[in-house]
């Protein structure tokens, strides 16, 4: 598997050009910076053996990626692997050190500081782990502030602070002070936050780590809810393999500054890209990710016309109790067409791993 960008399109979202394109990234900690990413051996070398010999940390490491118009982009690994650099590199609140960024086409590094402040906070808002609240100010004044810094007169902003309110599931709590609000509440202030100003692409830095497991499964949902309504761009930082399964529509996975494999969660599944993908990956049920497309065959005539039909989406979970309950094989069909068949021998395969692998 390549580390660009995959030509499968994302989970129900149509390909447009790309929202952020970036290529060849480099951020480098350390005395002499610049010189890492232009010394063909020195930016060959190992984190370790990097940091011995010259001083210095390579956080992120030679990285290209497009984020698609309307995707949910999870870049994923674990603490140390370069993700939260990655993504404040994206609106410069890190300067990277080489490589292209760029928004809608327009070069993020060359922008002067004004257009680095349209930028953050008009086009691409953060949501970061730290809610950052202003804790003298209600609910919806913190919700509004954002379009205050924008200049956005009083009944305006609050009135467009309500409606967002609203959205993320917190209304009648607008005149609450963050103190009288659970951990959930407040990221969800923080989200609405984010949305207020209307974003052309929201950065998710890992906002949901701190939660208890009920509140974090509690803002997937959300987060699963306002792509699904509105389809905004989401980029999404994460060291949780299962909450990447579950949002992204693609996944990039990093380890030592660098992209081992980006993908849809069914292809870092059914096809990891090395052996440290394929260990990261070994305990995911495999039924809950992989889909009919990897398990069907051509349908036969009679096969056409018979047996439940299923989208091409369809996990095999699904498909597994669907063929059980019908007792013949299942059609798979997109837009009205049969594209195939699955039946219970090759959706077992899937779950055991021995079907073909996921393209």
């Amino acid at each position: 598997m390549s580390t660009t960008a995959s030509t499968s399109e994302s989970r129900g979202t149509a390909v447009d050009g790309p929202v952020f394109s970036v290529d060849g990234l480099w951020k480098v900690f350390g005395p002499k910076a610049d010189r890492i990413p232009a010394d063909p051996e020195l930016k060959g070398l190992a984190s370790a053996e990097l940091r011995a010999r010259t001083g210095c940390t390579a956080a992120v490491q030679d990285v290209s990626f497009d984020v698609r118009k309307g995707e949910v982009f999870v870049v994923m690994g674990l603490s140390g692997s370069g993700k939260s650099t990655l993504v404040r590199c994206l609106t410069r609140l890190i300067e990277p050190t080489a490589g292209t960024i760029a928004i809608d086409g327009e070069d993020v590094r060359a922008m002067d500081k004004s257009r680095l402040r349209e930028l953050r906070r008009h086009r691409a808002a953060m949501v970061f782990q730290h809610f950052g609240l202003l804790p003298h100010r209600t609910v919806l004044d913190n919700v509004a502030y954002g379009l205050e810094i924008q200049g956005v007169g009083k009944s305006e902003r609050r009135a467009r602070a309500a409606d967002v309110v609203a959205k993320v599931g917190l209304e009648g709590m607008e005149q609450r002070r963050p103190s009288q609000l659970s951990g959930g509440q407040q990221q969800r202030v923080g989200l609405a936050r984010a949305l207020a100003v209307d974003p052309q692409v929201l950065l998710f830095d890992e906002p949901f780590s701190a939660l208890d497991p009920l509140i974090r499964r509690d803002m997937q949902e959300e987060v699963v809810r306002l792509h699904r309504e509105e389809g905004r761009t989401m980029v999404f930082i994460t060291h949780d393999l299962n909450e990447a399964l579950k949002l992204g529509d693609r996944i990039a996975l990093m380890r030592d500054g660098r992209v081992v494999q980006l993908g849809t969660p069914e292809e870092i599944v059914g096809s990891p890209a090395d052996d440290y993908v394929r260990e990261f990956v070994r305990d995911v049920p495999r039924e809950q990710v992989m889909t009919v497309r990897t398990a069907m065959r051509a349908a036969s005539a009679a096969e056409q016309g018979s047996g439940p039909a299923l989208a091409p989406d369809t996990t095999v979970s699904a498909a597994i109790e669907a063929v059980a309950r019908a007792g013949v094989p299942a059609r798979v069909v997109d837009e009205g067409r049969c594209v195939g068949v699955v039946d219970s021998d090759a959706l077992l395969g899937v779950v055991a791993g021995t079907a073909k692998e996921a393209v």
